[in-house]
C-alpha cells in the first residue's frame, strides 16, 4: 500500500494580509519576480495561453483565466482568475478585481484562495521596473532616463512608479496624460507627494508628453493602437508598453522591442502581434527579458527601446506564494475547517 499523504489544509488570504506582506518591499518583490523570469527561461515552467471569457451584451468588459506551474525553488501550481470591467470606475470601485488560487505541488490540492488584485499590480509594477533598470543598464551609456511620462493612470501607474521609487529611481521631471482631466489632475497630485519626481506637467496630448519623455510608461486600457507617429520616439526613449496595444505597428517596427514571452505577448491583438500580420514575421523581435538577464541581446543607442510584458501566470504564482509562506510562518493563516470533506474513497 502506498504511503498516505495529508490533504493540505486550505486557506484563505485577504487582501490586508496581501497588502502586508507586500507593503514597503518593492526591492525584494521585484527579486521575487525576477528569479521567476529566469526560471521560467531555463524551461521550469508551464506557462499556458490566457483564456479570456468574453460577453456579448459587455464587450468592453472580460474575465481572463492564467494558469500556470512553476518549479525551481518555488515549486507551486494554480491559476489567476481577473476580471477587467471598465465601466466600475464611472461607479467609484476599481476596474479590476482578481483572485489567485495556488495548488499544492505534490497532491493537487487547492492550498489557498488569495485576494489578488493587489499581487497583479505589484507583479505588473516589479516586472516593469526590473526592466527599465536591466534596459537602461544594457544600452549603450548605461545611464537612467531622468524624464519620465505616464500615458494612462489608473492602479497599476501608482503601483509603477512606487516600484520605481522603491528600487531607487529618481526623476528631473515627471509627465502625466490621461483621456480624463480629473483623473490626470489626481495622479499629479499624488506625484506630487512622492519624493524624487521633480517638476510635475500635466500634458494636453500624448505626442507632447513622449516628446518630453525618456522613459514613457503606457498603462491605459486601450483595445486599439492611438500612438501612430514613430517620429514621436524619434529621441529614442526607453518604454514601458505595460498595456501592450497602445502603439501602432508602424511605431513597433520602428523600434527594438523586448518582451516576457514571444508566444503570449503576439496574440490576442497586441500591438505586437498586428505588426506581426503586417510584415508576416516576427524579425522585430529583438529578445526576451530573460535575454537581457543573461546578456544575450545588444540594444543600440539609435532606435527606442520597447519593453512589452504580457505579464505571466507564473510571476503571480511565485508573488503569492512567497505571500502564503510568509502568512504562514507568521502563524496567520486563515484556514477553512473541513473544506475539504470527501476524502474517503468508499465512504
Amino acid at each position: 500500500m502506498s504511503q498516505k499523504i495529508p490533504v493540505p489544509p486550505f486557506a484563505v488570504i485577504s487582501g490586508a494580509q496581501v497588502h502586508s506582506v507586500l507593503d514597503g518591499r518593492q526591492k525584494e518583490v521585484v527579486g521575487i519576480v525576477e528569479q521567476a523570469y529566469r526560471i521560467h527561461g531555463a524551461g521550469e515552467t508551464v506557462n499556458p495561453p490566457s483564456y479570456f471569457l468574453r460577453f456579448p451584451d459587455r464587450p468592453n468588459s472580460r474575465i481572463i483565466a492564467l494558469p500556470a506551474s512553476i518549479g525551481g525553488e518555488v515549486r507551486v501550481d494554480g491559476m489567476k482568475w481577473i476580471s477587467s470591467f471598465p465601466d466600475n470606475v464611472a461607479a467609484g470601485i476599481p476596474r479590476a478585481s482578481a483572485v489567485l488560487i495556488l495548488n499544492d505541488h505534490e497532491t493537487g490540492y487547492p492550498l489557498a484562495c488569495l485576494e489578488s488584485s493587489i499581487i497583479s499590480a505589484a507583479r505588473t509594477a516589479a516586472s516593469a521596473a526590473l526592466a527599465a533598470a536591466r534596459l537602461a543598464d544594457a544600452r549603450p551609456g548605461g545611464g537612467r532616463p531622468r524624464r519620465i511620462g505616464f500615458i494612462g493612470v489608473g492602479l497599476i501607474a501608482r503601483y509603477l512608479h512606487s516600484y520605481l521609487a522603491g528600487t531607487g529611481w529618481e526623476f528631473d521631471s515627471a509627465g502625466v496624460y490621461d483621456l480624463s482631466a480629473e483623473h490626470a489632475a489626481g495622479f499629479a497630485g499624488y506625484l506630487e507627494q512622492a519624493p524624487g519626481t521633480g517638476k510635475i506637467t500635466v500634458h494636453d496630448s500624448a505626442e507632447e508628453l513622449i516628446r518630453s519623455s525618456d522613459l514613457v510608461v503606457f498603462a491605459t486600457i486601450a483595445g486599439a493602437p492611438h500612438v501612430h507617429e514613430p517620429a514621436w520616439f524619434s529621441h529614442n526613449p526607453l518604454v514601458l508598453h505595460v498595456s501592450l496595444r497602445d502603439l501602432a505597428p508602424e511605431v513597433v517596427l520602428g523600434a527594438t522591442n523586448i518582451v516576457d514571452d514571444v508566444e503570449h505577448c503576439l496574440k490576442a491583438d497586441t500591438s505586437l502581434h498586428l505588426a506581426e500580420q503586417l510584415v508576416g514575421n516576427r524579425d522585430f523581435v529583438d529578445g526576451t527579458l530573460y535575454d537581457v538577464l543573461t546578456g544575450q541581446v545588444e540594444l543600440p543607442a539609435d532606435r527606442p527601446v520597447v519593453f512589452s510584458p504580457f505579464g505571466l501566470g507564473v510571476l503571480d504564482l511565485a508573488v503569492g506564494k512567497h505571500i502564503y509562506d510568509v502568512v504562514s510562518e507568521a502563524g496567520e493563516l486563515v484556514v477553512v475547517e473541513d473544506f475539504f470533506h470527501e476524502l474517503r474513497r468508499y465512504g
